[in-house]
């Protein structure tokens, strides 16, 4: 079980802690935090209130000093969304890509690397000009916060890291422009997107090519949070996004590196379906994923990613046992 001892640097955010069976929502401001009853919220519920937020009602309530403020190191934390959508966007860091695509030319090719990064590089600018984002959806019932452990599924040993700046939509989306993409963004999370990788690929059939399904949508696969920023508070084209494994530095980079920006990837997942309050998008992850360490998730490690200003999540890994009864006890009432 992990708590978070400090709050973001910003001046307030909304946070879900545990109390009893169910979790309850909150307002943190600095190291503190407050029950957020409906009647405090203006809203029935947290998407509700994502789909119109009054973020002047709340900086009001964080300034007081009535509403029962706690030290936020009192409660456990879970995680801030109750998304009905999860969409995840690959392919999204420029220099990751580049990386990546070099490599392949130099092993299928006589060309040099600093070549086939030069290649690597107009291929991803033509492609942030001219084409359009990559999405995949992922599951809502694997949204979790980092106080449940991440079970590592018994079936495979190479289980990896993805941290991720999260898009948490306010008003509802459909086939919005870019231009208007912000105006639907209530505010901002980290996400570490778990991959299983030799489940990324078909084995049986390759022309059906990836299967993000499996790969990505076990139980705990999208620890999230623990906060949720405001959208006023946060310039999401430009924060560091940094993951730490057992204190070690695995990803270090900046969305300023998104190869298409938040605008460009609200359109486009607004494009198929409306994107609904609460709903979250991930950004993608740049490099520095357990692929390219060569070193996947084992039992004991500790996963440690802050993204600027919104906070940091520490996620604990664990083997799976022979039964996975002790997950579904860790996992009763998650959400």
């Amino acid at each position: 079980m992990t708590t978070t001892s400090h709050g973001p640097t910003v001046p307030f955010a909304l946070a879900r802690y545990r109390q009893g069976d169910s979790p309850r929502l909150g307002l943190v401001a600095h190291d503190r935090i407050r029950p957020l009853p409906p009647e405090d919220l203006g809203a029935a519920s947290l998407n509700d209130f994502l789909a119109d937020p009054e973020w002047d009602r709340l900086a009001a309530l964080a300034d007081g000093d009535d509403g029962g403020w706690m030290p936020l190191t009192d409660v456990t934390l879970t995680a801030p969304v109750e998304p009905r959508q999860v969409l995840q966007t690959g392919a999204n860091y420029r220099q990751h890509v580049i990386e990546l695509v070099a490599a392949g030319l130099t092993n299928t090719s006589d060309r040099t690397l600093d070549e086939a990064r030069a290649a690597a590089a107009k291929m991803m600018d033509d492609r942030a000009a001219n084409g359009e984002p990559y999405f995949f959806i992922g599951l809502s019932a694997c949204v979790v916060g980092d106080d449940v452990p991440l079970v590592l599924p018994s079936y495979s040993d190479v289980h990896d890291w993805e941290l991720e700046l999260a898009v948490v939509i306010g008003r509802e989306a459909f086939r919005v422009s870019r231009e208007d993409a912000m105006d639907h963004i209530a505010g901002y999370t980290i996400v570490n997107d778990i991959t299983t990788r030799d489940l990324v690929f078909r084995k049986d059939m390759k022309e059906i090519g990836t299967d993000w399904y499996r790969a990505k949508n076990a139980p705990g696969f999208l620890p999230t949070g623990p906060f949720l920023v405001p959208a006023p508070f946060v310039d999401g084209a430009n924060l560091s996004v940094r993951l730490e494994l057992n204190g070690e530095v695995m990803q270090d980079a900046s969305t300023s590196d998104l190869l298409f920006g938040i605008p460009a990837l609200v359109s486009g997942a607004s494009q198929n379906m409306p994107l609904l309050p609460g709903d979250v998008l991930l950004t993608g992850s740049p490099a520095g994923n357990g692929q390219h360490w060569r070193r996947f998730l084992r039992d004991g490690d500790v996963m440690t990613g802050a993204i600027e200003g919104l906070g940091t999540q520490v996620v604990r890994c664990l083997a799976e046992g022979p039964v996975s009864s002790r997950f579904a006890r860790s996992t009763t009432g998650r959400r």
